[in-house]
């Protein structure tokens, strides 16, 4: 049950469950690497510290143990000690599968792409439904700049993970670089519709669409993105600007001064090198208004 929630990056209810499988049982090891990579994804350093202690006086003999030792490197930015533990696991197991995979993210990381990709290829020879590490050999190819190689792994993924917005947004990206707007967007329009968490597809979108001409669509999801900003408490960044901006202008054009006049008056708050951009385009409005409201010629 708590490895499915992993699967499904339901990592708090995850992580509960392990802990409770650990209070009932302090020396279990199987799985604990999955527990390790939890506490990795959610930043718990502390936690994952005191874990690998445990793993290590309980045995450290055992692949899973040199997993959670390597974890707790890779957080503390160590990943040639990192490395080093992973290898050890494999010592111990030469198809743990799961040591394969962080090694190949730990290269990464190194940027040793040749050794990357050798670690992603030993790990989908021993599982090839390990949706990691053809993502991993995704990332690696496109680090190299071979979308089209990349592109090849990310579809094994997301075959594999059809519900991760991750594997379409990384899709979508490929097919960007390939000049493939059409499948770009298709792509990206599958992320939106499978819980996409970070809101990297609605700022896409919004860019494509954009490019394309097609400015009403583009508006309607730079106004998804700002949205879903304001509800995770973000109020500034380069990508909130980019979006205001937009919509400030866009509905300047569509006659909507009302919002074109509080968007730009927003993104002169948030301040940032378009400001004199924005000072023009309220004076604009001011202007529009003044038109609007100055009457016809006397009768």
């Amino acid at each position: 049950r708590s490895r499915s929630r992993y699967n499904l990056r339901d990592f708090e209810e995850a992580q509960q469950r392990f802990e409770e499988l650990l209070a009932e049982d302090p020396y279990r090891l199987d799985g604990v690497d999955t527990y390790s990579n939890i506490l990795y994804v959610r930043e718990e350093k502390r936690k994952l510290s005191a874990l690998a202690h445990s793993c290590v006086s309980t045995d450290k003999y055992r692949p899973e143990a040199c997993c959670v030792v390597g974890n707790y490197y890779s957080l503390k930015g160590a990943h040639e000690k990192a490395v080093l533990y992973f290898r050890r696991a494999l010592k111990l197991d030469a198809n743990f599968l799961s040591a394969w995979t962080l090694m190949g993210h730990e290269y990464v990381e190194l940027k040793n792409t040749a050794a990357a990709v050798d670690a992603y290829r030993r790990a989908v020879e021993i599982d090839a439904k390990d949706y990691r590490a053809w993502y991993g050999l995704g990332q690696t190819y496109e680090i190299l700049a071979m979308p089209f190689y990349a592109l090849f792994y990310y579809r094994k993924a997301t075959a594999l993970r059809p519900y991760d917005s991750r594997m379409w947004c990384a899709m979508a990206g490929c097919y960007k670089q390939l000049h493939r707007r059409a499948e770009a967007i298709q792509c990206y329009h599958r992320a939106e519709k499978n819980d996409d968490r970070e809101g990297i597809a609605f700022t896409e979108l919004a860019r494509l669409y954009r490019e394309n001409g097609e400015d009403a669509q583009a508006a309607g999801y730079y106004e998804r993105m700002v949205a879903q900003r304001e509800a995770h408490g973000e109020a500034v960044g380069k990508e909130l600007s980019e979006a205001l901006f937009f919509l400030c202008t866009h509905k300047k054009s569509t006659g909507d001064l009302d919002a074109a006049q509080t968007i730009g008056q927003r993104l002169l708050d948030l301040g940032g090198p378009e400001k004199d951009q924005v000072k023009a385009l309220l004076r604009d409005i001011q202007s529009q208004r003044k038109a609007g409201s100055g009457g016809g010629p006397p009768v």
